[in-house]
């Protein structure tokens, strides 16, 4: 049992703090910047509810954060109530938000200068991988503070990964985003086909997930998607913040993202539409205007 703090308490974050409570078996503090959310974790699954990030990563081994993007991270660990204030050495700063590689550079080098850890772990799997513990967590850091952290990820994951150096998890998760955007457009784009061929888009679904066309997208969006159902977890509004993301490290890399940067592109036009808060499946929206 390791002692365990827990800095967002979102859709992703409250199940995974659930899992190192409970399935993990440690001693978790947790901090939330609404604090209802934080005390309602604490009346389902016990442990400490602190004021701040920094009184939250007093004296614990192991501190994980879950927020929203680069600037809610650095204020949570560097901000003046930041965690890092409060970590000592030979902790391990684990960051489960999905956020740019240069500020899991940033957190690497502020936290050695410290005396302690930070790895960048973002997560894939959505609201179900959360709650189930099944998410793929992909890190970069130090090899050593990986060693140290990885059986605490399991609590909440099925498959965890050192990719490389800081800055490796965030790049193998911008991959990840860059894949998903395709696939879903490509998926969209068929069940719309279908339909206006006057195809049963189910039975279609049926029959070609047991080719080569098979994904994890049609397996499980395809039927809702079809159905004009996208209540199904990761918002439009997240997935762009995620592909800004991406597009913004091309421009660095030098990578060409010209699928990429237009299914960003649709995904505004679903926005203007009223789509901000459904699911990623939603780009069949604007084709059946």
């Amino acid at each position: 049992m390791a002692k365990v703090a827990f800095i967002g308490l979102g859709v992703m974050g409250f199940p995974m703090a659930g899992h190192l409570a409970v399935k993990g078996g440690h001693d978790l503090t947790v901090y939330n910047r609404t604090n209802a959310k934080a005390e309602r974790w604490v009346a389902r699954f016990g442990g400490t509810l602190a004021l701040t990030p920094r009184a939250a990563a007093e004296g614990a081994d192991f501190v994980f954060t879950c927020v929203g993007n680069d600037d809610d991270l650095r204020e949570v660990t560097l901000g003046p109530d930041g965690a890092f204030h409060a970590m000592h050495p030979g902790a391990v700063h684990v960051d489960n938000t999905t956020a740019s590689a240069s500020i899991a550079r940033e957190l690497a080098d502020a936290a050695l200068a410290r005396g302690f850890a930070a790895l960048d772990a973002p997560v894939s799997g959505g609201q179900a991988g959360a709650e189930n513990g099944m998410l793929t967590v992909m890190v970069g850091g130090d090899p050593q503070a990986y060693a140290l952290a990885e059986p605490v990820i399991a609590a909440y994951a099925r498959m965890v990964k050192l990719m490389g150096p800081a800055g490796s998890g965030q790049l193998t998760k911008m991959v990840n985003q860059i894949c998903i955007a395709g696939l879903v457009q490509a998926l969209s784009e068929g069940v719309h086909f279908a339909k206006r061929a006057g195809l049963d888009a189910d039975a279609v679904i049926d029959v070609i997930s047991k080719g080569a066309a098979q994904s994890w997208q049609m397996e499980n969006r395809g039927k809702t998607m079809n159905a004009g159902k996208f209540d199904f977890g990761f918002a439009v509004d997240w997935m762009r913040k995620d592909l800004a993301i991406c597009l913004a490290e091309a421009r660095v890399n030098g990578a060409q993202l010209p699928a990429t940067a237009l299914v960003d592109q649709f995904y505004a036009e679903v926005q203007k539409i009223g789509g901000a808060r459904w699911d990623t499946s939603s780009l069949i929206a604007r084709l059946e205007r």
